[in-house]
């Protein structure tokens, strides 16, 4: 007799599979067994629910969730049982608190020397659902070269080193975030370089390219250059067509990457369900800006002259890469999110100016805190659509701790998609839907017992109610708990039964070729 069987509901096996009524049986961390007329020890009823692998988020900021105090069922609440992070160039490790300036990932607390101690640390900690973690191209450079644009004489072999170890300490891939500095300042030969470190233990490059904007089409020429002269598999990072001057271009970057994939290419992509993104408010500036640090960045910004050398290269049409954010952007459209004075968080950098300049204001918001953060309506609907129904398209959600002042899509990026998009408008079948938040990222990864539904598969499913599947939350209020997921299983703990959340931490810290 099976440990448990889920009974009656509309089984999807996360291939694209249309769904058919089925039992679903799981012994201790492994399901067994998917037909008619199952029994178990517990026998849940989940007739007219939907049955599902367990969600794979291929984008995520959760390196330091597992040292919250408290477990963290946020994304258990969207359906999601894996989590790929260190994603955008950084990583907890390898890093030290001297290196921490413009680190998204908490502070100097949160770095770790290597990267099999931060695997160790988080493991130990204890983590609500399983984590799959990137080496950090940023990371990786930092430490050995701090914010400098130059490596030193022998940088390039320090950061190769330092990617071996990584990967054998069980990293999945690594990442590049070549719109933040000190990734920025790196060129092709840099990342092929790693790329060949990744191939050699068979990881996953995942880019956030040099420009989503203006420069969209030279970024993705370059990403699938990287993957084609490594060998490796790409995962382009939250697809986009950013900023009013590139609205249609969702057409030139799908065409881009169907015609890499048939030239051989293994490249895939993912995408939120959201017209706006968010990051520092560094990251609008032009990279060479914040080159060297902070006190750098400020004393840069507080002189006249460079203030406006500098504004001269962001506008410069000429710069379709490595200028920053600053083209992609309206004032009205920027929302500053997290600032050190609380009177400004909250405010639109429109509001904020005033009756004077915008890139005026945003220079002395960073002059005060420069590791202010926003969010940026700068999409339009029909490019997220036209990306959201690409078959090389997985959703992921781009979201960080649940903490703090925060997007949306940390805690509803799963539900907003089966939902809104799905359900209501129709953008894509439901089996096709289930396909592209579970295998679509998970083969990318090389998760092979994860992903699928069938004998022989780790038990992380997920039960939702498609009729329902939702997230209330807001830009204004973003925390909201998700509706519609009912039963999700995590190695064959039921962590969420009946919409709640029953305590513990059964995550697991995976490790690539161990796990």
């Amino acid at each position: 007799m099976y440990d448990l069987v889920l009974h009656g509901g509309t089984v999807y096996d996360g291939f694209g599979t249309p769904g058919r009524t089925a039992d679903v049986a799981i012994s201790g961390d492994r399901l067994v067994a998917v037909g008619q007329g199952l029994t178990g020890r517990r026998m849940i009823d989940v007739t007219g629910l939907a049955v599902a692998p367990g969600f794979v988020d291929p984008h995520s900021h959760s390196d330091t969730v597992p040292f919250l105090a408290d477990a963290q069922p946020f994304k258990l609440y969207q359906g999601v049982t894996t989590e790929i992070c260190g994603n955008c160039g950084f990583s907890c490790a390898p890093g030290d608190p001297s290196s921490s300036d413009f680190t998204p990932l908490g502070d100097g607390d949160d770095l770790f020397a290597t990267f099999g101690g931060y695997l160790d640390a988080a493991e130990a900690a204890g983590t609500t659902n399983n984590l799959a973690v990137l080496v950090g191209h940023n990371t990786l450079r930092v430490m050995v070269a701090g914010l400098n644009r130059d490596l030193p004489r022998d940088g390039r072999d320090r950061l190769l080193a330092l990617a071996e170890e990584a990967f054998h300490a069980g990293a999945f891939g690594f990442s590049s975030g070549l719109e933040y500095v000190p990734g920025a300042y790196a060129g092709t030969d840099e990342l092929i370089a790693l790329a060949l470190v990744a191939r050699r233990w068979n990881g996953t490059y995942a880019t956030h390219m040099r420009s989503e904007s203006e420069g969209l089409a030279d970024a993705l020429d370059e990403a699938i250059a990287v993957a084609r002269a490594a060998g490796v598999r790409l995962q382009v990072s939250h697809c986009k067509a950013s900023g009013r001057a590139v609205h249609g271009s969702s057409v030139m970057l799908l065409d881009k990457l169907r015609q890499a994939r048939l030239s051989g290419v293994d490249v895939r992509a993912d995408q939120y369900p959201y017209q706006a993104f968010s990051t520092s408010l560094a990251a609008v500036l032009p990279p060479a800006v914040l080159e060297g640090g902070i006190a750098e960045l400020r004393a840069r910004l507080a002189d006249p002259a460079q203030r406006k050398a500098f504004r001269e290269v962001a506008e410069d049409p000429a710069n379709g890469t490595g200028v920053g954010f600053w083209r992609e952007l309206h004032p009205d459209d920027v929302r500053i999110l997290v600032h050190a004075d609380p009177s400004i968080a909250g405010r639109t950098l429109a509001e904020t100016a005033g009756d004077g300049d915008a890139w005026d204001a945003l220079c002395d918001l960073l002059i005060k805190d420069p590791g202010a953060a926003g969010v940026f309506h700068t999409m339009h609907d029909d490019d997220v659509m036209r990306i959201m129904a690409d078959p090389l398209i997985a959703i992921g959600s781009d979201g960080g701790p649940p903490v703090g002042p925060n997007h949306p899509r940390t805690f509803g990026t799963f539900p907003v998609f089966l939902g809104r998009y799905v359900r209501d408008r129709g953008v894509v079948p439901l089996e096709e839907a289930i396909r592209k938040v579970t295998s679509a990222t998970a083969t990318q990864f090389a998760l092979a017992d994860r992903g699928w539904l069938g004998p022989g598969a780790t038990a992380d499913v997920c039960v939702f109610d498609p009729s329902v599947i939702d997230h209330p939350g807001t830009y204004e209020a973003p925390d909201l708990r998700p509706v519609g997921v009912r039963h999700v299983l995590l190695g064959g703990h039921l962590v969420i039964e009946d919409g709640e959340f029953t305590g513990g931490r059964h995550g697991r810290v995976l490790r690539h070729g161990r796990s």
